[in-house]
């Protein structure tokens, strides 16, 4: 997880990065504001970080939540009590610990991930179909982008 190297960005690139990067933290608040889910938001982030990198260390995991490793132990350890991860060992290493989703905790997630479509379906079904069609379009493209750039990691 190292920062990418410093690029010269056009002022339009940066400007597009800026409005896109508020506009989906703007959506996504929204969304886990309007959705009904029994899961408290901060757990349910993290659920999805396990979800994505796979059974991962406490440190590793802080590194790619930008938090510190203390901070990280405490939040496991609630992710822990509710039984949506575990600890298992590090096949390369027995003295570490890796964490990962349970079952209970994959449900749960995609319990939290249900009720925000669920509270997104009007809001989408109000737009006309050539907007949806341009929704569809910029998902391609964003999912087309952080795939490339996660290959270069």
């Amino acid at each position: 997880m190292n920062a990418p190297a410093a690029v010269a960005i056009e002022p339009e690139v940066a400007d597009t990065g800026s409005r896109l990067l508020s506009s989906v933290a703007r959506l996504n608040r929204w969304a886990t504001r309007q959705a009904e889910f029994d899961t408290p938001p901060a757990q349910a982030r993290l659920l999805a970080l396990i979800s994505e990198v796979g059974p991962a260390r406490i440190g590793e995991l802080a590194i790619a939540d930008h938090s510190s490793q203390p901070t990280m132990t405490i939040q496991v350890q609630r992710l822990e009590a509710a039984g949506f991860v575990q600890r298992r060992s590090d096949p390369s290493d027995a003295r570490v610990a890796l964490i990962e989703i349970t079952p209970e905790g994959s449900a749960a997630l995609e319990e939290v991930r249900r009720a925000r479509r669920v509270a997104l379906a009007p809001a989408l079904a109000s737009l006309t179909p050539q907007e949806v069609a341009a929704i569809n379009t910029a998902i391609g493209a964003i999912d087309r982008m952080v795939s490339s750039v996660d290959d270069e990691e």
